[in-house]
């Protein structure tokens, strides 16, 4: 055999293995999961987590009721996202990861990073990140956290007295 044909077939199983190391990337890559909703990093995580999959009931649920705007019925929630759907960033083209919070007695306040993936022509991407903070408040009667504002994935009508 020439070395020319060694050469080609060695080239031809390296892309062989290096596509299949692809699938197997995509494929193996772990579901994102709910995490307890016993921490405000979590109920953070777990609302965030609810909007991209859909989940509005599930989202709904982490609003806190004492909100002055806030959906009466999960179907008025479910309304404001679908009708808002740019605001909550459900796309796939960014993550989100909870990176710190400060608790100060009934009240928190976590950071959560936004990156967003771009990409551009055949050989171009990038990509930027914000930070953006949650402020939860602990619920007196349920004792869970409840979101009571956000800088993004939230409408400002669900803080005011009028509502949406």
């Amino acid at each position: 055999m020439k070395s020319t044909d060694r050469l080609l077939i060695g080239i031809v199983a390296g892309v062989v293995v290096l596509v299949a190391a692809g699938f197997a990337v995509a494929l193996l890559r772990p579901e994102p999961a709910y995490k307890p909703d016993d921490t405000p990093e979590g109920v953070t995580h777990n609302y965030l987590l609810a909007l991209r999959l859909g989940d509005l009931d599930r989202a709904y649920g982490y609003l806190s009721p004492t909100l002055a705007g806030y959906p009466p019925l999960a179907s008025s929630f479910e309304r404001d996202v679908r009708n808002n759907d740019y605001i909550f960033g459900r796309d796939e083209t960014s993550a989100l990861e909870v990176v710190s919070s400060q608790i100060s007695g009934s009240r928190a306040t976590v950071s959560v990073r936004k990156t967003t993936f771009n990409q551009g022509g055949l050989f171009e991407s990038s990509e930027y990140s914000r930070t953006f903070e949650v402020e939860l408040k602990r619920d007196a009667s349920s004792n869970a956290w409840k979101l009571i504002e956000a800088d993004a994935f939230w409408l400002r009508c669900w803080t005011n007295r009028r509502g949406c």
